[in-house]
């Protein structure tokens, strides 16, 4: 009996032994294969542009961007350029000031528009940027423009000013709705618009969105450099949204992507997320939000 209850009690040490290693997340290659992330650094030191697909609330997603950066620059110095969707083209200025040092942070915080999560979540990309005087992309359209389009499609850009086009992709934008990322805005289960019927000028505005960010991009890459740029992993998924119009302004040029998901179980990658992007960073699905 004395036997069975050390053996019964050795079981539950095992068990909870296995149960403690808990990684917050695991990284995979596009195969689903579990990859070191030296071995990801590495990799994608040699491209001229890295997307970090993030999902917003993720704090996982937000300390690997902080990580991911700090290490590139490391190998890249003074050829790093960061960039983000979280910052609207006509904020370029403010940024740019703010970097140089024109000013305190308050200043600035006060008179950009800023996402609510800035402070936690994009604040210390910045301060990296200005502590290391690297350069910082405000690549987004703003806002405005993106309603402009969900309300009446490309054709409503025409009427804009000289002056505010300049905040844009140029014009006419190319658009394809037989892409993917495009095409799934339309089913019925994705956005629906007014009626209930799926507004067919919803997915133009993400395109207007993906081909500014494609266009500053491209605009503010010299020949050697590296660009690092955090969006919402649905802009790059799939080699799609902001790659897709990368490719088309700067044709040859090398891409990495990584993005986020999340998965109840991260021992393995499950076949949804396989191909998404180059490095994938499964993250527990009970991982704790932002906000």
């Amino acid at each position: 009996m004395k036997i069975n209850t050390i053996a019964i009690v050795l079981i539950a040490l095992l068990t909870l032994s296995f149960k403690a290693d808990k990684p917050a997340y695991k990284l995979y290659d596009s195969e689903g294969k579990e990859v070191k992330y030296q071995k990801m650094i590495e990799a994608i030191s040699t491209a001229d542009v890295v997307f970090f697909g993030e999902l917003h609330d993720n704090p996982i997603a937000h300390w690997l961007e902080y990580e991911i950066t700090a290490d590139l620059h490391k190998i890249a110095g003074a050829r790093l350029i960061l960039g983000a969707e979280m910052f609207e083209a006509d904020n370029q200025l403010l940024l740019d000031e703010y970097l140089g040092s024109e000013y305190e942070a308050d200043k600035f915080e006060a008179e950009a528009k800023l996402w609510k999560n800035y402070k936690t979540d994009y604040k210390p990309l910045v301060e990296f940027a200005r502590n290391n005087s690297l350069p910082f992309i405000a690549t987004n359209v703003p806002r405005r423009y993106a309603s402009i389009v969900s309300r009446g499609g490309f054709e409503e850009l025409d009427s804009l000013s000289a002056e505010a086009k300049r905040y844009l992709a140029p014009l006419p934008v190319s658009y394809d709705p037989e892409l993917k990322c495009y095409k799934d805005m339309m089913s019925m289960h994705g956005m629906p618009g007014m009626g209930g019927k799926p507004n067919p000028n919803f997915p133009k505005a993400q395109a207007i969105k993906d081909a500014t960010m494609a266009y500053f991009i491209s605009e503010n890459l010299p020949a050697g450099n590296i660009l690092i740029h955090y969006n919402g992993s649905y802009h790059s998924d799939n080699y799609l949204g902001i790659v897709h119009y990368l490719r088309l302004y700067r044709p040859g040029i090398k891409i990495a992507t990584i993005t986020t998901v999340l998965q109840d179980s991260i021992d393995d990658m499950s076949q949804e997320n396989k191909g998404l992007a180059d490095f994938i960073v499964a993250i527990p699905s009970s991982m704790t939000r932002t906000y």
